[in-house]
């Protein structure tokens, strides 16, 4: 796995945006403009819900 941090190709250049990293057994996110606020961790299952809840509009 990486420690990199990495964003979305379609995120804005603006700032307004999240970033990600792949850690063993989860994925974390934080936001660009606070990252010294640390991140939220998710397991394989809450990825998977957040990415179909963001698909779907909610």
């Amino acid at each position: 796995m990486t420690s990199d941090w990495y964003k979305s190709s379609y995120s804005p250049n603006t700032g307004d945006c999240v970033e990600c990293r792949r850690q063993v057994g989860t994925v974390d996110l934080r936001d660009t403009k606070n990252r010294e606020a640390g991140h939220l961790a998710f397991d394989r299952v809450e990825w998977s819900a957040l990415l179909a809840g963001v698909r779907a509009g909610r």
